[in-house]
């Protein structure tokens, strides 16, 4: 029981601290909630099948197919979290301004929902299924265990979302005005941690190089493993003992972002019309 509670409980939490995020950086958004709900239902049922249909998975691409996939779902959610950014530098401050007018310009709703309710499917999806497989593996071991791991799953969720919330109601209190700032920075640490663990993952499937094994290891001050160093490879991204090609993939995506972000998010200076002569 306290074995599932555990696992259950650290898998809702990493996905609980991305929707967190998401539901903050869209406060005052029409709708928002649909989509996020969405993007849960969408994350729950992928879950579902990925575990189903978890032998046949791992068979493909010669027995490395679930780090491929994981790959391919930290690759997307990179993509999404690096636009809803972009995008944002410029429409935050529009939105922080005239919240009472978001709901009519599709460009300051629905757009960037579409992309977050993506992101957030793809959280619960990655942690999802990677709770499904561990408590069948955990099943299987012990199949007489059944009752017990139904009440420390239940557990689990409930103590991973509360946390959470935790999170998400700290964040509402948050001027509005700095809102979208501390959010906006939050999702690049997101995407350059995820990017970060998709060339991991990569690179475990034997696709690209390491550019040197381990080139730092900071288990002795926070290992990965604990609930505190999961929460933080989730939010930022921290790995202990990271590869080189993870280094760089984890600056290049946040140099990238922010350096696109300013570009994109400069005032744009208009020119008045010529005066007619007279």
């Amino acid at each position: 029981m306290l074995s599932t509670a555990l696992i259950v409980f650290r898998e809702v939490l990493e996905a609980a601290l991305v929707v967190s995020i998401v539901m903050a950086a869209t406060k005052g958004v029409p709708t928002r909630g649909w989509w996020v709900g969405g993007g849960l239902a969408g994350g729950v049922i992928g879950a579902g099948l990925i575990a189903a249909f978890a032998d046949v998975i791992s068979q493909w691409a010669s027995g490395m197919g679930q780090e491929v996939f994981n790959a391919g779902v930290m690759f997307v959610a990179t993509l999404m979290l690096a636009w809803h950014c972009i995008w944002m530098s410029r429409h935050g401050r529009e939105m922080a301004l005239h919240m009472g007018e978001v709901g009519r310009a599709v460009a300051a709703g629905s757009r960037p929902l579409t992309g977050l309710a993506i992101v957030v499917g793809v959280a619960v999806l990655r942690e999802g299924s990677e709770a499904v497989l561990f408590l069948y593996g955990i099943a299987a071991g012990d199949p007489g265990q059944t009752p017990q791991m139904i009440a420390g799953g239940l557990l689990g969720v409930l103590g991973g979302a509360g946390l959470g919330y935790a999170m998400y109601a700290g964040l509402l209190q948050i001027p509005l005005k700095r809102l979208f700032s501390v959010t906006n920075a939050l999702i690049v640490l997101l995407a350059a941690g995820m990017a970060s663990q998709c060339v991991g993952f990569l690179l475990a499937a034997g696709l690209v190089p390491s550019w040197g094994d381990a080139v730092w290891d900071t288990s002795w001050l926070l290992k990965e493993s604990s609930i505190v160093g999961k929460a933080l490879h989730t939010l930022i991204g921290y790995t202990a003992r990271p590869a080189g090609i993870q280094i760089v993939a984890y600056v290049v995506t946040l140099v990238a972002i922010v350096v696109l972000a300013r570009l994109v998010g400069r005032p744009r200076t208009v020119v008045p019309p010529p005066r007619p002569v007279a």
